[in-house]
């Protein structure tokens, strides 16, 4: 008798169910959490704010409230002290970049004295007042009179090109006289003389075009500022003079 053969029954394995049910029943609690998460209680917000608040903060004030406040201006008096502190830096540095250029000026004048032989006639000198070109009146004037001479032309025109500068300067030319009174039909006084010489000196200097006329202006002190005591005819030689003052545009200190 033949037997039949027993069918061999397939046996599954199950054993995946258990971390599967098991991962989600952990999603099934990630969602709750969240839900409840998003439900906000109003009151414990605010309680937890609080917390934070007091925590953080300095004095008072939160942290937060410290970076966003207003910034408080400076005090007024302040302020215009840094304005004032800003402006005399800006006056000093001026004032240097002037003084350096009146010497740069002052240096070319001398050596056009030098190279032309005239260190009896002109002289320069650096002042708070500007730089002071000093001529006596033996180069342009003969004794009594205002005309200029024939060698005092040429050397008014090279001084006008030494007088144009960049930028341009305020130009006062002076002229001056010695005690000795005069009384001509031509001039009643020593001012009339020293103004005279002035303006004859000027004319011959703004014959240079490059020169700007509205830049310069005349005076005449007679014989009331000399430069040494009227006691010998050698002084009075040199308090016969014409003086031509390149103003400064700003103003100078010159070094003791």
């Amino acid at each position: 008798m033949s037997r039949r053969k027993k069918k061999r029954q397939s046996h599954i394995d199950e054993s995946w169910l258990l971390p599967y049910s098991d991962l989600l029943t952990l999603l099934v609690a990630l969602f709750v959490v969240l839900f409840a998460m998003s439900d906000i209680n109003v009151q414990k917000y605010e309680e937890l704010s609080s917390v934070f608040r007091s925590e953080f903060s300095s004095s008072g004030t939160g942290l937060l409230e410290q970076n966003n406040a207003p910034v408080e201006p400076l005090p007024a008096d302040e302020v215009q002290e840094d304005k004032n502190e800003e402006k005399d830096k800006e006056a000093e540095s001026d004032s240097q970049g002037e003084l350096v250029r009146l010497e740069q000026l002052q240096t070319m004048i001398q050596d056009y004295i030098y190279e032309n032989s005239l260190t009896d006639q002109l002289g320069t000198e650096l002042t708070d007042e500007g730089l002071l070109i000093t001529i006596v009146n033996d180069i342009f004037f003969d004794s009594g009179s205002a005309e200029v001479k024939t060698e005092g032309n040429e050397v008014a025109r090279d001084v006008s090109n030494l007088l144009y500068t960049e930028p341009p300067h305020q130009i006062v030319i002076s002229g001056h006289a010695d005690d000795v009174p005069i009384g001509t039909s031509e001039y009643s006084s020593n001012w009339e003389l020293s103004v005279t010489r002035a303006l004859n000196f000027m004319s011959l200097v703004l014959e240079n075009e490059e020169l700007d006329p509205t830049l310069f202006s005349a005076k005449g002190f007679g014989e009331h500022k000399p430069i040494v005591a009227n006691t010998s005819e050698e002084n009075r030689a040199k308090n016969r003079r014409v003086e031509v003052l390149i103003l400064p545009n700003y103003e100078i200190n010159i070094p003791q």
